[in-house]
């Protein structure tokens, strides 16, 4: 089946069977930030952004994304604030996570510029570092936020 949207800014089209994931059709197409991992929509490793939204792209069907904007990290700009501050304070060791992360944490910052420190472990608390790497992902969240 052809479903249309919006992948990354750029009108798209994907194929996909009615009954795939919209995880699977976007690493079909090589999209490579949306991992696989737990496969029931707890870990955060293949979140991303529908109509500005986190989504657990395993648990979407394709066909549900049809005519809506889809972002990947692939689609997030090298000079974005939220990734830079991930980079700038090493909120990373193996990386697995790092794009659900960022795209967790842009959605949280588009609506609410100040999040308290509660808000954003509450917003993080659907994404897994395996590594442990916490600590810094919150100190590159808090700069976003002090400015």
């Amino acid at each position: 089946m052809r479903i249309p949207l919006w992948l990354n800014g750029a009108e798209a089209v994907l194929e996909a069977r009615a009954d795939e994931s919209l995880l699977t059709a976007l690493r079909r197409l090589g999209l490579r930030s949306v991992r696989s991992s737990c496969e029931i929509g707890v870990c955060g490793a293949c979140t991303v952004l529908l109509d500005g939204q986190t989504a657990s792209s395993c648990l979407l069907p394709a066909p549900a994304a049809r005519g809506h904007h889809v972002l990947t990290m692939e689609g997030v700009a090298p000079d974005d604030l939220v990734a830079q501050s991930f980079m700038r304070h090493n909120a990373y060791q193996c990386g697995y996570c790092s794009p659900g992360f960022i795209l967790t944490v842009k959605a949280l910052l588009s609506e609410n510029r100040n999040p308290t420190d509660t808000e954003l472990r509450d917003a993080l608390g659907g994404n897994l570092c395996r590594c442990g790497s916490y600590l810094k992902i919150l100190d590159a969240c808090r700069a976003l936020v002090q400015g």
